[in-house]
């Protein structure tokens, strides 16, 4: 009996081996099968997504940065829910690019990321500093009118800055957190440069955005806009312009101006610049990881040191210089996505928002808070006090009884209303399931 029992236990223990055994070498083949039809989808949308390729990159971009940072970065508020910042990369997809829903990696969900939603988080990132706590959040107030998609924020301030940025952000609507979580930094610049110099460099702290590449490691792709900068319709149409960008290119900005016989760059430039009119940054897509892997910081500094006493825009005119030599590495997207007063002050002269109307606002020159663009002041102002979590028509209703009275109708960009509301006219009839007419 006591043969038999031991005969019979040691049969067991081979099936269970055998069993454990096929299990493993199934999940195999299938994770290979996965691998292979996600390297095929990725090839079709022309990224370089190869995760032994992109933790190199990872790896060399943190080698040479100080940990003076590291401690720095430790001090940045954790904003909106736990775990509001996006968790290291584990997945051959970096998590914050955001896949149309046919063009997701089949194993990706595997990961636990799940970046293929539509509802997977697209980034943000802004520099505040001096007095521009307001402003900045109106700008985020608009983004989160229109879209839909999960935002993670990247806000970098001056440290006074952060309690007034935690306390409004966090008093806004619970269902707002439900698609916001956001992080506050410190100012930040390379070890060994002069951070006030830089810091200093055409408005305060914009030169910032220059080095975001090495400060977010973990994130992959992101949307950089300037302080003054109002969403009119969903960041989700901008974001796709990523997926329109070939193999070599990095990043997408507007034109400076669409008319020579007014632009800057073209009659008073003392450097480089890219294109016939050179490029406005205020609104800029930016893939981190192909910055990373084309060291655009190291080619960066080497521009100002050269070139900084011939710079009247600061970074606006690095990012010019850089584009000159690098035409091939950027994307150009039109200006109904960087709509400022020169497309309409002298004359019409954006002819895509003519189209399809304004879908982002750029008040430089503070016309939101002065009497020069009453337009712009109209529509800023109609965003500020809109309440957020109420029906969008009210915003619509508030706009068009601003862009009615007397000054703006008769200022050159007030005659253009209709193209500042279009836009929102459609996000107001696919809220209540109309169609358009």
């Amino acid at each position: 009996m006591r043969f038999l029992y031991r005969v019979g236990l040691l049969a067991g223990l081979g099936v269970f081996v055998l069993f454990v055994f096929g299990y493993s070498l199934l999940n195999t083949s299938v994770a290979a099968i996965a691998q292979d039809s996600d390297s095929v989808k990725r090839n079709k949308l022309g990224l370089q997504l190869d995760a032994n390729d992109h933790k190199k990159q990872q790896d060399s971009s943190k080698g040479g940065r100080d940990p003076s940072l590291n401690t720095q970065a430790q001090g940045m508020f954790e904003g909106g829910r736990p775990s509001a910042r996006p968790p290291a990369l584990t997945c051959p997809v970096p998590m914050s690019y955001w896949f149309p829903p046919d063009a997701c990696p089949l194993h990706q969900p595997l990961c636990g990321l799940y970046v293929c939603s539509p509802k997977a988080s697209m980034h943000l990132a802004v520099v505040a500093c001096g007095d521009r706590t307001n402003e900045t959040l109106v700008m985020l107030k608009s983004a989160l009118i229109f879209t839909s998609t999960k935002l993670h924020c990247h806000i970098f301030a001056e440290t006074d800055l952060h309690f007034g940025f935690r306390q409004q952000i966090d008093s806004w609507p619970a269902s707002i957190h439900e698609k916001l979580t956001y992080t506050i930094y410190p100012i930040m610049y390379p070890p060994g440069e002069n951070s006030q110099e830089w810091k200093k460099l055409f408005r305060p702290c914009a030169s910032q955005r220059l080095f975001l590449p090495e400060l977010l490691t973990d994130v992959d792709s992101l949307l950089y806009v300037d302080t003054d900068i109002l969403f009119l319709s969903p960041m989700e149409n901008l974001w796709n312009f990523f997926s329109a960008m070939n193999s070599t290119q990095l990043a997408a900005l507007a034109p400076e101006h669409e008319v020579k016989s007014i632009g800057w760059y073209n009659r008073f430039a003392r450097h480089p610049y890219y294109g016939e009119t050179g490029l406005n940054s205020g609104i800029m897509l930016m893939n981190l990881t192909r910055l990373r892997a084309f060291h655009f910081q190291d080619k960066i500094i080497p521009y100002y040191k050269e070139y900084k006493l011939k710079l009247t825009w600061g970074d606006q005119d690095l990012l010019n210089i850089l584009f000159h030599y690098y035409p091939e590495r950027l994307l150009v997207f039109p200006c109904e996505w960087n709509y400022r007063p020169d497309h309409c002050m002298y004359m019409q002269n954006c002819k895509s928002a003519e189209t399809h109307g304004v879908r982002m606002v750029h008040g430089c020159r503070r016309v939101f808070f002065n009497e020069k663009q009453p337009a712009f002041k109209a529509i800023y102002e109609a965003i500020e006090q809109y309440k957020l979590d109420t029906d969008i028509s009210l915003l619509l209703e508030g706009m068009k009884a601003k862009m009615e009275e007397p000054d703006t109708k008769a200022s050159r960009c007030g005659q253009v209303a209709n193209m500042f509301l279009k836009q929102v006219e459609s996000s107001v009839r696919k809220a209540s399931g109309e169609t358009a007419p």
